[in-house]
């Protein structure tokens, strides 16, 4: 049975805060504003850099114009230093290829917007060959709506019963139960375990040992 995996990037695939934290703290350095703690960007992430920047900014600053500025400071900085912190979490390197090498087809669905969601998955998992790797694009809904997961089914021809969805956010949680699919939680990423429990996915692995026991034996390729 084909088997069509797709996984979520930041908390779930890499661990990216220290260098998401930085890049916003420097925007906003840059305008004068108060900076947050790296711990506090673990509230801020999960829906995209233009949500990442409101919640970033003090109450009272919140307008379009302020975002977009957030924005052409980020994205600048970002770009060069997206990787200087950023890390694969342990054992996510080992299941991959192991998991390609069993024949399942690999996918990532990012909120980060695409540019860093391809140059991150390059550099850190240049062998995996990946069946679609998207991030946040123009004319294209960001999760928890689940037009990334249904694009990336149809360009593997995967149905909704071969399909399983993983991150480790409710934003992950609910994209994988708006698309129909089966929906995994790990709880080493950005959000307690708590928040995926609330969402009751059909397994939430704490380990990436876990993990991938249960992607082995539960659902045998």
């Amino acid at each position: 049975m084909k088997k069509l995996i797709i996984f979520d990037l930041d908390g779930t695939l890499l661990d990216t805060i220290a260098d998401l934290a930085a890049a916003t703290n420097h925007a906003l350095q840059c305008c004068g504003w108060p900076v947050h703690p790296t711990e506090a960007y673990r509230y801020f992430v999960g829906n995209g850099i233009d949500k990442l920047f409101e919640r970033a900014l003090p109450e009272n600053e919140r307008s379009t114009e302020n975002i977009r500025k957030m924005r052409s400071l980020f994205l600048p900085y970002y770009t060069i230093h997206n990787a200087d912190l950023s890390r694969p979490y342990p054992g996510i390197p080992e299941l991959l290829s192991s998991l390609q090498q069993q024949g399942a087809l690999l996918a990532v669905a990012s909120n980060k917007y695409q540019e860093a969601t391809q140059k991150l998955i390059g550099q850190f998992f240049p062998s995996i060959c990946f069946t679609a790797v998207f991030g946040q694009r123009e004319g294209v809904p960001t999760k928890p709506d689940p037009s990334v997961v249904f694009e990336i089914m149809n360009r593997a021809g995967a149905t909704p019963e071969e399909t399983i969805y993983i991150g480790d956010s409710s934003v992950d949680m609910q994209t994988g139960h708006n698309a129909g699919v089966t929906t995994v939680g790990v709880s080493w990423g950005f959000r307690p375990r708590t928040e995926l429990e609330a969402y009751e996915p059909h397994f939430i692995a704490d380990t990436t040992g876990e993990l991938s026991d249960w992607l082995h034996h539960t659902h045998r390729m």
